[in-house]
This record gives structure tokens, sequence and C-alpha cells, in this order.
């Protein structure tokens, strides 16, 4: 009885934590909105949000065209990366595994560059070239290190050494496009990896929300076959669960929700790693509530690095890249010790 009680509480606690952090988030989403060069009040953005995409005014325009468009953006590729994070250590049981250790935004990074040093265009634009060229390299990287890991069985170890292999050697290519660059083409390859959120629209917002309505679909009714398996392989093969066809479906999924995250805005640091580490510290480890509840993290730490990144500049946007990795810099150095046994 009183482990039922346990039990009970415990998840109690846990939906609670998830209710106020969709309230937090909601909260920064608004903060986010409200943040900027035109002095905007929360009840103005409420006013203007409730006009709708359709009413004049200056607070309309500036909500609906300019702000809305970077702050879904933000939430989004937060959820992406925060989920792909989850997945891919939860597949690898490596707690230092996160999106940038399989290689697969140095794909999209160079892919990127290569757009931007060919001048390749669609409709004439060169940011659908880049955004193109950056999710087929991503999507092509991932291809690749599944067909080097399925030579061997598609283990842990062999993902995580196809990832680094695959991460120095685009990162190589990368610079050697930037070494033989024109100084005005290094500038904007440069611009591109340090995740901008001036390059939101619509168009990534909707892409990067349909990403993670999809990972969360998919990932949620196999909450328990997940749990198992960070638990141990052997443990779930135990009880049924079919481990090496969930891992290559994880890490497809995975795949996806980088490319989708990093082919629009580029670069996103340390997101993948940070979110779902701060979800299993307040949640557990238990997927029926540490995928919403990192989901959660990933859009809260995105908007709050949106928040972060205008009012530590003037002018121009702050790339919120740069916000993510000062933030997590110091978490990764801090879990590092943790798994090498130098914090206690």
């Amino acid at each position: 009885m009183s482990c039922h009680l346990h039990y009970r509480n415990q998840t109690l606690r846990r939906v609670a934590l998830l209710a106020a952090g969709a309230a937090l988030l909601v909260l920064f989403v608004l903060l986010d909105l409200a943040t900027g060069t035109s002095d905007m009040t929360v009840g103005r953005v409420a006013s203007a949000l409730l006009a709708g995409p359709s009413a004049e005014g200056v607070d309309a325009v500036i909500l609906w065209e300019l702000r809305l468009p970077m702050t879904l953006t933000a939430l989004f590729v937060g959820t992406s990366l925060a989920l792909a994070g989850l997945e891919i250590q939860n597949i690898t049981g490596n707690a230092l595994a996160s999106p940038s250790t399989l290689g697969v935004t140095s794909a999209a990074s160079f892919g990127a560059a290569l757009a931007i040093t060919t001048g390749v265009t669609f409709f004439g634009q060169l940011w659908i070239g880049t955004t193109a060229a950056a999710f087929l390299f991503a999507l092509l990287v991932s291809g690749l290190i599944y067909a080097l890991s399925e030579r061997r069985g598609m283990t842990p170890q062999t993902v995580i050494l196809a990832g680094i292999v695959m991460n120095f050697f685009f990162l190589a290519l990368q610079q050697l496009l930037l070494y033989g660059a024109s100084p005005e083409t290094a500038q904007l390859i440069n611009g591109w990896t340090f995740g901008n959120l001036e390059r939101s629209s619509g168009l990534s917002a909707a892409a990067a929300a349909g990403f993670t309505l999809v990972a969360a679909l998919w990932l949620l009714p196999r909450a328990w076959a997940m749990t198992a398996l960070t638990i141990g392989e052997e443990r779930a093969r135990s009880l049924g669960v079919p481990v090496t066809r969930l891992r290559v479906e994880a890490f497809l999924l995975s795949a996806l929700l980088i490319a989708g995250a990093v082919s629009f805005i580029g670069t996103i640091g340390f997101v993948g790693l940070v979110a779902p580490h701060f979800a299993k510290l307040t949640l557990g480890d238990d997927q029926r509530f540490l995928i919403p509840g990192t989901i959660l993290a990933g859009g809260l730490l995105m908007t709050a690095s949106s928040v972060a990144a205008k009012l530590l500049s003037t002018g121009a946007v702050l790339p919120v890249g740069i916000v993510t990795s000062l933030v997590g810099v110091p978490f990764l150095f801090v879990l590092l010790l943790r798994e090498t046994g130098g914090v206690r």
C-alpha cells in the first residue's frame, strides 16, 4: 500500500512539474514577443495576438510579421533539438551524446557553406538554396552513419564512432571552403554557423513544429520500450523490446529532427545536451514524463536564450547560438566532471 501511495504521489508531483513548466513556457513566449527595440508590453502583445494577423496597426504588423515567426521558430527548434538529444542519449546510453556528437549539424553547416560558396539558388533565392542544401546534407550524413553502424549491428559504440568521424570530416571540408572563399563569402558562411533567428519565417516555424509533432506522436506510444532500453539492453531484450529496430527508428527520427531544426537558422549548440538533462534532473528517467518534459525544457531554453539575445545586444539581434553555447559550456563541464567522477 505504501509503495502504491509513493508511486501515486510521485506521479502527481511529475504532472504538477509538467504543468508548471508549460505555464512558464507560455510566459517566456509572451516575454519574447514583448522584447525588442519597439517597447511593447505583454498586454499590447496579447491584444495584437487576439486581433489576428489581418489587424491593422503598428503592433499587429510588428508582432505577426516580425516577432511571431522568430519566437515560434525559437520555440520549435528548441523542442526539436531537445527531443533529438534525448533520443540520441537513449540509443547510445551516453549522457554526453548530443546532435553535434553525430556530426549531423556539421554536415548541415557544410551543406549551407557549399551553397553559399557556389551561389546555389531556388526560385531565385539564395536562402532557399542554402536551407535546402543544409537539410539534404544533414540527411545524407545520417544515412552514411546509419550505413556504417549497421555493418556492426547498430551498437551504441559504432553510432558514436561513425558520428565522430563524420563530424571531423565535414568540419574539415567547411574549413577548406572558408580558406578559399572571399572575405564576403566567408562572412556569410560564418554568419550562418552562429544560429541566427533573424532568418526565421513562417516556413521555418511550421517545419520545426511539424517535426516535433511527428516525433512526439512516434515516441509517446514507445515510452515504455524506451524506458526499458535506458535500463539496459539485455533487460530490454528479456522484456520483449526489439532493441535494434527501436535504435534504428529512433536514430532516423533524431536525424530528421536535427536536419529540420538547423537547416533554417543555422547551428544551435548545446540545446540537445542541456534540455534532456534538465528534464531528467526534475522528472526522472520515466520516458512517459521525460519526453514531454524534454519538449518543455527545449522550448524554455531556446525562448529564454532568444530573450537574452535581444537584451544583450543593441540594434542587431545577437545570434542565439552564441547564447546557448555560453549557457551550455559550463553545464557540459560540470556534467563531464560528474561522468568522470570529479564531482559527487
